[in-house]
């Protein structure tokens, strides 16, 4: 997975949020907040390839965690995001 150009995290208000940059990624029908173990995912991820198994990993690595856990989390996230078209297959 990868996540889609033109998406940045922003804290807002003392909210993690996703922003759309760009004037093809404008879209204001919704705003995609992200609690705190989301956003660190989102910033360990970066724009380089990932997968859901080492987004656990990252969970497991900064939370008192259990890889189990941690996995299901992750893969649920990716599932998310990927449905919100801000990350890529």
């Amino acid at each position: 997975m990868k996540t889609n150009k033109g998406f940045q995290l922003r804290k807002v208000c003392g909210e993690n949020i996703i922003v759309a940059t760009g004037v093809e990624n404008i879209d204001f029908s919704s705003i995609i907040r992200l609690n705190e173990s989301a956003a660190y995912l989102w910033e360990k991820v970066g724009k380089n390839d990932f997968t859901a198994d080492e987004m656990a990993n990252y969970l497991t690595e900064e939370y008192e965690v259990d890889m189990a856990t941690a996995q299901k989390d992750a893969t649920e996230l990716a599932a998310t995001w990927l449905e919100a078209g801000i990350i890529e297959a």
